[in-house]
């Protein structure tokens, strides 16, 4: 039973599955962070664009054809 734990331990078999699982996590995890930072950012501009236009008075160019020119 000694002889198959020190095998074990020896044994490097697998370690680069470790390796990949905490690479991935890593690189899924600055995935999540990056587009948590761009979707609150983008949320952001949008309302300021949004609140942009509705404050412009849209009732002085009602009598605009909407043509250039006229």
């Amino acid at each position: 039973m000694r002889n198959y734990l020190k095998t074990f331990m020896r044994d490097e078999n697998g370690a680069v599955t470790v390796d990949w699982v905490v690479l991935t996590a890593v690189v899924v995890g600055m995935a999540v962070a990056v587009h948590t930072l761009i979707e609150t950012e983008t949320g952001t501009l949008a309302n300021n664009i949004g609140a942009t236009i509705a404050a412009h008075d849209t009732t002085a160019a009602a009598g605009a054809t909407g043509v250039a020119g006229e």
